[in-house]
């Protein structure tokens, strides 16, 4: 803390820049689901958060944002809504989802914006061993629905 917010300055946050959409590549673009404001405040969030946050609590956050893009992709595939070729294929990736799966357009999805936030998702635990937020959130989105002490 410098000498100066200690006497009560404020400290102002960097504004959110939007994203960057790099080009429109095969696949659902989750910035055509979501809307441009939507995904700029998803890659502020992941560019703020991911240098210093827990995997498990990331993790629940990216497959919040997925679920949210699922549930707007729902609605503007039943209406011819812009953005709508784009929900069809996040709604078609998102059936046959699997958690033990490392391929298929989600996890490409998840890169992507992991890419346009400027962070990166990949993780080396203690022992050397890697891992990826993107795949804990493919898990954590995959099971939403569970809750074992039922």
């Amino acid at each position: 803390m410098t000498p100066k917010m200690a006497r009560g300055a404020v400290r102002r946050e960097p504004k959110a820049r939007p994203a960057r959409v790099v080009s429109q590549e095969a696949g659902p673009l989750l910035v055509d689901v979501v809307g441009p404001e939507t995904y700029a405040t998803w890659v502020a969030m992941l560019r703020s958060l991911v240098p210093q946050g827990r995997t498990h609590r990331l993790a629940v956050v990216v497959a919040g944002m997925l679920h949210h893009a699922v549930n707007v992709a729902m609605s503007r595939s039943r209406r011819r809504a812009p953005g709508a070729e784009s929900s069809k294929a996040l709604l078609a990736a998102t059936e046959d989802l699997d958690v033990s799966s490392e391929d298929g357009e989600i996890p490409e999805v998840l890169e992507k914006l992991f890419r346009d936030a400027g962070v990166s998702p990949d993780r080396v635990n203690a022992r050397g061993d890697a891992y990826s937020i993107t795949d804990s959130a493919i898990a954590e989105f995959v099971g939403w629905e569970n809750m074992p002490w039922e």
